[in-house]
């Protein structure tokens, strides 16, 4: 990850534009530390922030062709350049050994064609002076961040990594839409990115009120060893890295996942059992540090410090947890909204121990962490989820999540992580376990509770069976598979030496989103400073419809956002890139966003109640000792 800055076409009297443009790309510098570069050619700028992970000798951009008459700066990764370099028709002296530099010579050869057959996170600014002409492109679900303004007064066009680059300049700016890339002969933004079930949704599928889909034993087994593949296979790609790296292990189920795949991804290379190039990769970035470092936050006797600290004690990573008290974040929280560039409740609340984490971690020379986003909006984790009325409604707001990421989560990853120079991948962003998690596990799967008719009380719960090698084992039998040739693909089949990937606790671990998991007063304590914040004079204001006329805040914590937003950000145009995260109210869902405040976190805090020696659903009492302990880490009674 890197901050990239351009603008084209601009008023090229103005002899000091380029003194201008670097300094509106020092105010993304954050992302980028390690290097500055800039070209120029007419009136046409690129400028480059580099943060180093791959590469690091020979990468400083913007990159150039053989010829300099193309000019790139690239924000991302791109996992598979080593093979679209062989893929290359024509034989090309590559200047460095940056993964990003094949772009030049894929849109010389293919023009825009190329854009789809990127894998990775990225998002791209080129430009070509020969056919006078630039373009603009970001990855499919928008992992990494990318904004585009317009100046009315001379008709140049502008794109950055972050907004604050552009909202002095520009009289629009908008967040450029994930999966879409821009063309400026055409001025038009194109999708590149369309699935078969971004479809599905107009499609009426699945169509509402049909039969149940049937699997047969060996069908269910077929599922589960394709989500988990794909997810090997995801998490293995990430660890291309020439510097020493993490993973964020908040204790729940998606971030325990992607470290356990890593650690097994780095005891295959260092065994010399892979034949995975990005597994031998990864190993050989890490041999400063021969064991994995896994790091989590959250306020002293949180949930998640305690789950964290029971799967890292299983992985045998070398973890760090870290404490932070209410107050701390409170005084986080203008730093946070000038970084994240939002007034969205549920990210600002999630993002804030984040970005207090990132610090701590960078301070320790990391520079890129694996990260669980996204699997709750693909595998339907958010605890208002339950109450999806149906298999088709459930499987269109998981679309529509998916679409929106990078309004929310993906948002919130990048910029939390990337305001302290440190890179954030996630493994279940990846197009094909997206495909395989979309189109190969039954919308009707993904119920839960009382509403699934496959009696699965539990969300994810085909992601989870897909790594629990016992319950996977026994299914095996049930269905008369016994050797790997049995199944379609033999690396389905979970032999009798496989271990186990996290313990059952963590495995079936309750979701608890981020900002409830560091520890429940962090919500509270921000309601009650937004009481101290905002009168209810104002804040009856705001209901009459006085203040903040558009998108208008509903909670005084709301209020308490949109307001040091507004001061950070003054002008109309900022507004228009923001999207608020909120849960379906025609769902029955409560308007807060938290998942404590959704009927399945009260069911599940009122069961483990009932249950003796703090047990309930998978969850362990916090003291190690017969109570009566509530589940989800709370205190004992």
């Amino acid at each position: 990850m890197c901050g990239i800055f351009g603008a084209f076409g601009y008023d090229a009297q103005d002899g000091a534009f380029r003194d201008r443009a670097i300094a509106l790309s020092k105010r993304i510098r954050h992302r980028g530390p390690d290097w500055s570069g800039v070209k120029a050619i007419g009136n046409n700028i690129l400028c480059h922030e580099r943060l180093a992970i791959v590469g690091v000798d020979s990468g400083a951009q913007p990159l150039t062709n053989k010829d300099d008459s193309i000019l790139l700066a690239v924000n991302g990764e791109i996992y598979n350049h080593v093979a679209l370099r062989k893929s290359l028709k024509n034989k090309r002296e590559f200047k460095t050994h940056s993964d990003c530099e094949v772009i030049l010579y894929l849109y010389e050869e293919m023009g825009t064609d190329f854009i789809p057959l990127l894998d990775g996170m990225f998002a791209f600014i080129l430009y070509d002076s020969k056919k006078d002409l630039y373009i603009a492109a970001r990855d499919p679900i928008g992992i990494t961040t990318l904004y585009q303004g317009w100046r009315y007064s001379d008709n140049s066009v502008w794109f950055a990594s972050e907004m604050k680059s552009l909202h002095d300049e520009c009289d629009r700016v908008i967040a450029f839409p994930p999966g879409h890339f821009y063309h400026s002969k055409t001025q038009e933004t194109t999708r590149y990115y369309n699935p078969v079930w971004f479809g599905h949704p107009a499609q009426h599928f699945p169509p509402a009120g049909r039969p149940v889909p049937k699997q047969s034993l060996k069908e269910e087994l077929e599922m589960y060893g394709a989500l988990r593949v794909a997810l090997e296979k995801a998490t293995k790609k990430r660890l291309m890295s020439e510097v020493p790296f993490g993973v964020l292990l908040s204790g729940g189920l998606d971030s325990s996942l992607t470290s356990s795949i890593a650690i097994r991804c780095m005891k295959e290379a260092e065994d010399g059992t892979s034949g995975d190039d990005d597994a031998k990769s990864a190993h050989e970035a890490a041999s400063a540090w021969p064991r994995l470092h896994s790091f989590s936050i959250g306020l002293k006797g949180s949930p998640d410090l305690a789950a964290a600290r029971r799967a890292a004690d299983f992985l045998k990573t070398v973890h760090h947890d870290y404490t932070f008290n209410v107050q701390e974040g409170l005084d986080a929280i203008a730093d946070v909204i000038w970084h994240l560039e939002t007034y969205d409740v549920t990210t600002i609340r999630a993002s804030t121990p984040m970005w207090l984490l990132s610090r701590k971690i960078k301070a320790m020379g990391v520079k890129m962490v694996l990260s669980g986003e996204g699997s709750d909006e693909i595998l339907a984790g958010y605890l208002y989820f339950h109450s999806a009325p149906d298999a088709q409604s459930l499987h269109h707001e998981t679309i529509s999540r998916i679409q929106n990421l990078h309004t929310s989560d993906c948002l919130r990853a990048n910029k939390s992580t990337m305001a302290w120079g440190l890179e954030a991948r996630v493994p279940f962003l990846d197009r094909e376990f997206l495909d395989v998690a979309m189109t190969q596990v039954p919308p009707e799967r993904k119920l839960s509770g009382a509403k699934s008719p496959y009696g699965q009380k539990m969300e994810k719960h085909t992601i989870r069976m897909a790594f629990d090698v016992h319950k996977l084992r026994e299914l095996q039998k049930k269905a008369g598979v016994t050797k790997p040739s049995d199944l379609s693909n033999p690396a389905y089949f979970i032999a009798d030496d496989v271990l186990p990937y996290l313990p059952d606790e963590i495995l079936w671990r309750q979701k608890e989103q981020f900002s409830d998991g560091v520890g429940y007063s962090w919500i509270d304590g921000l309601k009650d400073m937004a009481e101290k914040m905002v009168s209810d004079q104002e804040f009856q204001r705001v209901k009459d419809g006085w203040l903040y006329k558009e998108d208008p805040p509903t909670t005084k914590e709301g209020v308490w956002y949109r307001r040091v937003f507004e001061k950070l950000f003054p002008q109309r145009a900022c507004l228009e890139s923001v999207v608020r995260w909120i849960p379906r109210k025609d769902w029955g869902c409560p308007e807060d966003p938290s998942g404590r405040a959704q009927k399945a976190h009260n069911e599940a805090y009122e069961k483990g109640a009932e249950e003796k020696d703090g047990e309930a659903s998978g969850h362990a009492c916090n003291c190690g000792t017969s109570c009566q302990c509530t589940a989800n880490g709370h205190a004992c009674k």
